[in-house]
């Protein structure tokens, strides 16, 4: 099943997984706004909650698309009519976040956060609660996409 969400209204682009394989997934585009981190998250509870075991994800998966999504809109450095692709997918009992943004600037965690610091943890963060995570060019040819791979339990901890 492909969830397709675009620009705050609901486009239901249906792919059914009819061969038992278990894989299930969904995308959706958002505006690069503060708020889109919040409209994440509402899309990933909703997708979770329709998936066997999804409750197990939902903590540790909201965490990280939050920093993910964030990240794509403070530092994606891309002109503000660029939109923020997001997508889950589930497989194998573990859940693969997507962000994909315009920007080609890769992501860096910060080794050195002064302790009064407001931000700079949120890679630490992704780091830890993922089994695994990392950045790609987008197939498109411009821009990145930065992805996390998530488990029940999972995470470098």
């Amino acid at each position: 099943m492909v969830h397709v969400i675009s620009s705050g209204e609901s486009r239901d682009d249906a792919e059914s997984n009819e061969s038992g394989v278990g894989i299930t997934t969904f995308g959706a585009m958002l505006t690069r706004h503060r708020k889109s981190a919040g409209m994440a998250r509402d899309h990933l509870r909703k997708f979770l909650a329709e998936v066997p075991d999804g409750a197990a994800l939902t903590m540790d998966g909201q965490l990280v698309l939050t920093e993910l999504v964030s990240n794509a809109v403070v530092h994606g450095r891309a002109s503000l009519g660029r939109e923020i692709a997001v997508r889950f997918e589930l497989t194998c009992g573990h859940l693969r976040i997507e962000v994909h943004d315009a920007s080609s600037e890769k992501p860096t965690i910060r080794r050195s956060t002064v302790s009064d610091e407001l931000s700079g943890r949120g890679l630490f963060l992704v780091e830890a609660l993922s089994v695994e995570w990392g950045c790609a060019p987008r197939p498109e040819g411009f821009g990145k996409i930065v992805w996390a791979l998530v488990g029940p339990g999972s995470g470098a901890r």
